[in-house]
């Protein structure tokens, strides 16, 4: 117990009784040990408590874990993993040319409704 062996007890002990006295010295070593018992007490439910929050950590990290594997198995989105299409790849070629009419050859280029000046 830190360090002192039982000839130094003895020194401390005789000290004590001569300074407080033999009235006084059986009062103070049970107040004494009541704190001694108090601080192993504290101690012991700290160290508990701190495994208990390294459990919750363990337990933390493998529900993560789980919930990852869950979104990952029931993902919705089936083009996720798919490589993204360019835009002009997602157009059909008759829509293009629908929107920009081609000159008509017996016209002069004019649109089908116009007439031409004879």
């Amino acid at each position: 117990m830190f360090g002192i062996g039982m000839p130094e007890m003895i020194l401390i002990l005789a000290i004590a009784l001569i300074v407080i006295g033999p009235k006084k010295l059986p009062d103070l070593a049970k107040s004494l040990g009541r704190a001694m018992n108090e601080f192993k007490k504290a101690t012991r439910e700290i160290k508990e408590s701190m495994d208990i929050d390294g459990d919750l950590k363990d337990v933390k990290k493998s529900l993560d874990d789980l919930n990852a594997d869950v979104k990952d198995a029931v993902d919705l989105n089936p083009l996720k993993s798919a490589k993204p299409e360019s835009p002009t790849e997602n157009v059909a070629p008759a829509e293009t040319q629908a929107a920009e009419p081609s000159p008509d050859p017996l016209t002069g280029g004019k649109p089908e409704g116009a007439r031409r000046d004879e």
